[in-house]
Order: C-alpha cells, then structure tokens, then sequence
C-alpha cells in the first residue's frame, strides 16, 4: 500500500495550484494570496498552453451529468470503491496499483473541491463546491455533427491524473485482467508414474511368483 504515497502527492499537488489560481486567506496566520480573476487567461507557452482560470460544477473536463449533489455523492463512492479495490489487489502488479492510486488521487483532488470548497470560499453548501480548473491546452480543429472543438476543454492535475491513470490500465488491460488467474503448473496433476519410477528411489521391484509347480526331477 505504499503506492498511496503517489495518491497523497497528487491530492497535494493538485490542491496547491488550485488555491494558488484561486486565492486563499488564512487570518489566524496572516496568510493572503489574491489568485486570479474568475475567467481569466494568460499564456504560459504562447497560445498553446495557457492558465485559464474557470469553475466546473459539473465532472472532469466540463461534462455535466446530473446535479452537483449526485456528483459529489458519486465521487465519494467511487474513491471509497477505488481504494478497497486497490487494497484488495495490494500483492498484484505494480503498475496496476499505481494507475489506480492515480485514479484515487484524481478523485480525491477534485471531490475536495466539491465537498469543501463551497463552505471555505462562502459560495454555497457543503457537498455544492465547484472544481477548479485551469490548465488550457490548444487542440487541433475538429467538427462533429455541430458541434466544433478548438481547444481542449480546461482541466486541472487531478483530471490528468485520472486521465493517465485510465490509459494505463487500458495499455496493460492484459496483466490487469489476468492479475487474480491462478498459475498453471507445467506438471499436471493427471501425470502418472513411469514404470522405472519406483527403481528411482532406490526400491525394488517384486515379481508375481510363477503358478507352475516346482519341479522335482
């Protein structure tokens, strides 16, 4: 279960740049950040990479399903779900625990935001928080029955980590899908003994006694 250190530096990561863009105050230690302004847009790498910061009430990437209650009570049981899993299969393949711990620590990161973030930053309930996104990347053009796409829609890390972390379940789906198979042994259990097996360990081999009487001449 170590590989929950990658969870815990995920869900850390991420909510740094999140309060960062953001902004955050703690009085109690003097502590003040101002963030960005709501909808604003900078170029890190040209036009395309840019720190865009928007608020998504709905699931990674901007899809919306439901309403923010049923997403937050979703979240909650998929990390619950996803973290059971991943002690239930700790003694299998590394690399299937560490996408799941990614998955874990994208859920975490973004069901933080949406459990806590409305009560923290006076903007609603608990469990009615938005997601903080920010990462804007440029895509290639792309139009399909109406609808028309130019760049990717904005995420944050604990998207990408989900992201990275369903790709390499869906690359190594083999090992995944084999991880609780039994191995087979090469010798299988309806192998008979050879006939010299007994001469091997050092016994002797007895022979039935003739039924012809002795002879006496």
């Amino acid at each position: 279960m170590k590989v929950l250190y990658v969870t815990g530096s995920i869900v850390v990561l991420d909510q740094v740049a999140k309060l960062l863009v953001k902004g955050f105050e703690i009085p109690f230690l003097n502590l003040y950040h101002a963030g960005m302004p709501l909808g604003a847009s900078y170029p890190l790498i040209g036009d395309f990479l840019r720190l865009t910061f928007i608020e998504n009430p709905g699931m990674a990437f901007g899809i919306d399903v439901g309403g923010k209650l049923f997403l937050t009570l979703f979240s909650i049981a998929a990390t619950i779900g996803i973290f059971m899993y991943l002690y239930k299969i700790r003694d299998e393949a590394f690399i299937i625990r560490l996408s799941l711990a990614m998955i874990l620590g994208g859920a975490i990161g973004n069901l933080i935001d949406r459990v806590f973030y409305g009560v923290i930053f006076g903007e609603g309930s608990l469990f009615y928080g938005k997601v903080v996104d920010f990462i804007d990347v440029d895509f290639f053009n792309f139009e399909l029955l109406g609808y028309h796409m130019t760049r990717w829609p904005v995420f944050n890390f604990a998207d990408a980590s989900v992201s990275i972390g369903v790709i390499l379940l869906l690359i190594f789906h083999r090992q995944f899908t084999q991880a609780g198979e039994p191995e087979l042994s090469l010798a299988g259990s309806s192998a008979t003994p050879s006939p010299s097996d007994g001469m091997k360990d050092g016994s002797t081999s007895t022979c039935p006694r003739s039924s012809f009487p002795p002879d006496h001449s």
